[in-house]
């Protein structure tokens, strides 16, 4: 194409890269991504001035261009977004059935941790005054943060059989929620 200027050479490719990146599905800001493009050619690459270098060297940019867009779209969670107008308005605090609900599992929720002995009365309380297990280590007077860690493990297992094995009922379904647990054949 002897006989353009880079200018022209630039407006023809422009003409080509919106193109190219319309048909590849990025119809919304196919000028935007052929604008970054011409930009980068510009600044980082004002020597290059011949058709044949020019053509691949912008594709392969508006590659890596379109790739970034990916990219940010997907960090940003643009190719999954659902209108919030498609979701209805909730209330869970309105909700007779789930206060009643609510009400019987922290009644037996406490008739369980009742049940259970003052070492393991003792490290709920902790924990639900704010502390953290160095802190319950020392009041406890326990040499040893493991101690605690088993301690705790084992009267959350206490307390998840006397609460029949369930923690609480799915809010969506009303079926139970039950942990992970993992039968060994032996």
């Amino acid at each position: 194409m002897a006989g353009l200027t880079r200018e022209d050479v630039l407006r023809q490719l422009r003409e080509r890269i919106v193109a190219f990146a319309t048909s590849r599905g990025v119809r919304e800001g196919a000028e935007d991504v052929a604008q970054d493009v011409l930009v980068v050619l510009h600044e980082k690459y004002p020597h290059v001035t011949e058709w044949t270098e020019l053509v691949p060297l912008s594709f392969q940019i508006l590659r890596f261009k379109m790739l970034d867009r990916h990219r940010k779209m997907l960090r940003h969670g643009e190719y999954n977004q659902e209108s919030v107008d498609d979701f209805p308005l909730v209330d869970p605090g309105d909700d007779p059935s789930r206060q009643t609900e609510q009400k019987e599992r922290v009644t037996q929720l406490i008739a369980a941790i009742q049940q259970l002995g003052e070492r393991c009365q003792t490290i709920f309380r902790l924990k639900l005054e704010g502390h953290t297990f160095p802190e319950i280590m020392n009041l406890l007077g326990e040499r040893s943060i493991n101690t605690i860690y088993t301690w705790d493990s084992r009267c959350r297992k206490q307390l998840l059989a006397l609460m029949g094995g369930q923690w609480e009922t799915n809010p969506i379904d009303g079926n139970v929620q039950r942990p992970n647990n993992k039968e060994t054949v032996g």
